[in-house]
């Protein structure tokens, strides 16, 4: 059984065995608003600045509401991330 080989490479910027420029529909393109999504992941990546026990919120230690915390910011960063660069696509 012979394998079924396409006429034409999927990588984007990949050449056409013609030598033509293959049109490409999706690109991947990098916007400063995305640097946003690393606030949530830098204010939760290193552990010793909260893992404390007090200030308590409402009896729960610090270490575990400042992490819970980051899940709403998060997702509003998210957000407007995401309505920020929509048109951009």
């Amino acid at each position: 059984m012979a394998v079924h080989e396409p006429d034409e490479p999927r990588q984007p910027g990949a050449r056409r065995r013609d030598g033509g420029q293959i049109a490409t529909t999706h690109r991947a393109t990098f916007s400063v608003w995305s640097l946003l999504l690393l606030v949530p992941l830098l204010g939760t990546l290193f552990p010793m600045v909260y893992n404390k026990k007090s200030p308590e919120a409402f009896g729960i230690p610090f270490f575990y509401w400042y992490q819970m915390m980051w899940v709403p910011i998060g997702v509003v960063i998210t957000i407007l991330v995401y309505r920020a660069t929509r048109g951009e696509r």
